[in-house]
């Protein structure tokens, strides 16, 4: 059993189902990427794992434990952070506040954590006193993941950190996403610029239709001609 699992999940919006029988898992330490046309269903099968979806069929396991029926909250109190796409920073506040948003949840000292952060990301700790408004789009993904990340996160679950922002930006940000994997957090991220995400990735899952499509490693995706003609151009 993988440390987190989606399993066999079926459902969507309404009446109309989304996902059919797809399965999406992450072990710790890992980073396991969600590609796909638009339309796959990537995010939705990210929201579904976090509890943002109702499941008509299926389940989600964390760490032995079956999750399904808990909230998006609950599901942070058990140890998932979730970095949505969009309006994702507090723009009127601090960057320094924003982090100490995150940490909510907890009722110990979280100075170490916010120190981590900053040693993870030293443009936060230069422009802590500074509105997350101010920043570019890529300091506020960086803003976004830091904040996640003061819950002290089991699973990282990251929805397009790098769209919209230049090319030197999401490499730098991969590059970061990686350490973070390196500190035995398991990360769960839905990403359009596939071929990059395919390169830092332990697992890859292609999604068409809702459905399973290919699932292997990053670098057997990469390898996989039809993969490559039909996903990443070539």
């Amino acid at each position: 059993m993988s440390f987190l699992i989606g399993e066999n999940m079926t459902g969507g919006y309404g009446g109309a189902d989304i996902l059919h029988d797809c399965t999406i898992a992450v072990e710790k330490g890992e980073i396991a990427v969600i590609v796909g046309p638009n339309g796959a269903g990537k995010s939705t099968a990210m929201k579904a794992v976090f509890g943002m979806l109702a499941l008509r069929e299926g389940r989600v396991m964390l760490d032995g434990q079956d999750i399904t029926g808990l909230t998006p909250q609950d599901r942070v109190k058990a140890g998932m952070g979730f970095v949505p796409q969009n309006n994702n920073v507090f723009t009127s506040m601090t960057v320094q506040e924003n982090l100490e948003m995150g940490a909510y949840i907890r009722e110990d000292d979280f100075s170490d954590t916010m120190e981590q952060v900053f040693h993870l990301f030293p443009i936060l700790k230069e422009k802590r006193r500074q509105p997350a408004g101010e920043l570019s789009g890529g300091q506020r993904q960086q803003v976004a993941v830091g904040r996640a990340l003061m819950t002290k996160p089991k699973v990282l679950m990251l929805d397009e950190p790098t769209a919209g922002v230049s090319p030197i930006v999401m490499d730098e940000l991969f590059d970061r996403i990686i350490e973070v994997a390196r500190t035995g957090i398991a990360i769960l991220m839905v990403e359009q610029n596939a071929r990059q995400a395919l390169n830092i990735a332990d697992k890859g899952y292609v999604l068409v239709q809702g459905r399973n499509r290919f699932t292997d490693t990053g670098e057997a995706l990469l390898a996989n001609p039809e993969v490559r003609k039909s996903f990443l151009g070539g």
